[in-house]
């Protein structure tokens, strides 16, 4: 049996249904990230999984023992929420320690291991300050200290980064992933943010009104997305409708098609191209958007509209609205995705 293993898990709130039947395995160690629009289900599962929104069906194993009925505090679980959570009257030290107070373990013992996890977290140093003294990231650190302590079986990131700043924020994305590996902890994480799902995790399971639309790895789930949802959720893919499909690339197909906005490439004078590139399409550049190392095209394509990233090497490389140029596809990477 896997580590973590959900069976037929529902959940409802009055007449509202927020999911049912979910079923995922989780192996040790494993960093998994519940992606998908605000709204999905992702927070009430996770919250489901820690005993804070109990279950109306199904079963939830870890580590061999079913869990679904257990209390919080019985199910060996840390979790840290994006308010952060912390208690204002008390210190860092005091806030971290907490949890081994309730279990009543020696002081000593306490002393020590509060001692190792605020280093863990980079915080040492500020052990003696209040949580109105630190700064957003740093009492995020608290928290993550906090839920790390108590040595739980599975650790529950419920989007404890979308209230930091975006320089703050990758610097901690990356420091909890180390930290997790470090300690081959296994985690859930929440977001619905497609770039940090794809950095930080081993596998994303997808979600979009109350279920589990496709779980793989960030590749997976990237070059294959399994519906038009998930293509048009992960990456800015191109929906493509079957006749326009056999019209750009000759291609016979009863579905609309996805390709990924850097499979479409500009024509090179003098540069020879392989058997699984397309044909040229003459195009016009309707707009453009400078994003960093990546320049975005809309362009029309045979009145098909069409985004394409091109890299941002040069100023020489910036096209201007209006101009024409010739497009070719990448047509391995071009493929049928269901309703």
């Amino acid at each position: 049996m896997s580590y973590v293993t959900a069976t037929n898990l529902t959940k409802r709130f009055g007449d509202n249904t927020v999911f049912e039947d979910i079923q995922f395995n989780i192996e040790q160690g494993e960093f998994i990230t519940l992606l998908g629009p605000s709204g999905c289900g992702k927070s009430t599962l996770l919250r489901s999984l820690a005993g804070l929104n109990p279950v109306d069906g199904g079963e939830i194993w870890v580590n061999g023992q079913e869990i679904a009925h257990h209390t919080p505090q019985e199910r060996g679980i840390g979790m840290v929420f994006q308010s952060y959570a912390l208690f204002p009257n008390m210190t860092v030290e005091g806030n971290v320690a907490f949890g081994l107070k309730m279990k009543k373990l020696d002081k000593d013992e306490i002393q020590r291991e509060v001692a190792k996890v605020i280093e863990l977290v980079d915080l040492k140093g500020k052990e003696k300050h209040y949580p109105h003294q630190l700064s957003g990231g740093q009492r995020q650190r608290v928290a993550l200290a906090r839920a790390l302590v108590v040595k739980p079986q599975i650790l529950l990131l419920d989007e404890p980064l979308s209230a930091l700043d975006a320089k703050i924020r990758k610097h901690l994305r990356q420091q909890i992933r180390d930290i997790q590996k470090e300690m081959n902890l296994t985690t859930i994480f929440v977001t619905h943010d497609q770039e940090e799902a794809m950095i930080m995790s081993d596998r994303i399971f997808l979600m979009n009104k109350g279920e589990i639309v496709q779980a793989g790895t960030p590749e997976e789930i990237y070059t294959h997305p399994a519906n038009e949802f998930v293509a048009s959720f992960m990456g800015h893919y191109n929906l493509v409708d079957a006749t326009k499909a056999k019209q750009l690339f000759n291609m016979d197909t009863e579905w609309r098609v996805a390709i990924r906005p850097e499979s479409i490439y500009v024509k090179e004078a003098g540069r020879q191209y392989g058997q699984h590139i397309s044909a040229p399409q003459s195009a016009t550049i309707k707009s453009h958007q400078l994003l960093g190392n990546v320049i975005r095209y809309q362009v029309d394509v045979e009145e098909c509209e069409l985004t394409v990233d091109l890299l941002n090497r040069s100023s020489e490389r910036l096209l201007a609205n209006g101009s024409q140029l010739e497009l070719l596809f990448n047509l391995n990477e071009i493929q049928p995705v269901s309703a």
